[in-house]
């Protein structure tokens, strides 16, 4: 009971995920186009402010989108830094963006953010996505929700971090890890988009 209890909550936090960006005009990368808003300055948790140009490397740029309490955030969370090391080992470059502009206030607050840093001992730049301009012209839809660029800054891949958000062991497609060697390479990445698994993004509508 309580396990079929738990798929319940989940579809039905994935359910109110979909449906509330199926509900917002806003921009949508599709693989192949080119990142946009790549100079505007963000505010890291350690008080610098760095841009998408900052922060790409030569094979190209990981934004992944995330947050502080959303269930699947805390089941990914774990392997953000082992991203982190991938990612610079096949010289990439990684940045993760709170666009939870609606809980700006409270749960993913600047200090809130800070504390989910210190904690986990984050060790890429962890950024507030002002009034979720990034989110909303990237077309984002949840945390986590990542945007793979290439060395030219076109999206090469985007969806979900891997296959299993329970278990990091039982991992069968590293999706995003298998994308960023495919780019170290200059190969094609093979699987280019997957569907986005986590909670909606609070984000700004107007």
């Amino acid at each position: 009971m309580q396990e079929i209890m738990k798929k319940l909550m989940v579809f039905i936090m994935l359910l109110v995920g979909v449906s509330s960006y199926a509900g917002n005009k806003m921009g949508k990368l599709s693989i192949g186009d080119k990142a946009v808003l790549t100079d505007v300055k963000m505010v890291d948790v350690t008080g610098k402010e760095v841009s998408l140009n900052d922060v790409k490397k030569e094979n190209g740029l990981l934004v992944l989108f995330s947050g502080n309490t959303c269930p699947f955030v805390m089941k990914w969370e774990g392997r953000y830094n082992d991203l982190k090391a991938w990612a610079d080992k096949n010289k990439v470059g990684m940045i993760v963006l709170n666009s939870n502009y609606q809980n700006r206030d409270g749960a993913d607050s600047m200090e809130a953010m800070k504390k989910k840093a210190k904690e986990q001992d984050y060790r890429f730049y962890y950024v507030v996505d002002k009034e979720s301009q990034i989110a909303n012209a990237y077309g984002g839809q949840t945390t986590p929700h990542a945007f793979l660029f290439n060395k030219d800054f076109e999206l090469a891949y985007k969806g979900a971090i891997d296959d299993n958000y329970d278990s990091a062991d039982d991992v069968k497609q590293a999706y995003l890890k298998d994308a960023i060697f495919s780019l170290s390479e200059g190969r094609e990445v093979a699987t280019k988009e997957t569907k986005p698994v986590g909670c909606s993004i609070k984000r700004k509508l107007d």
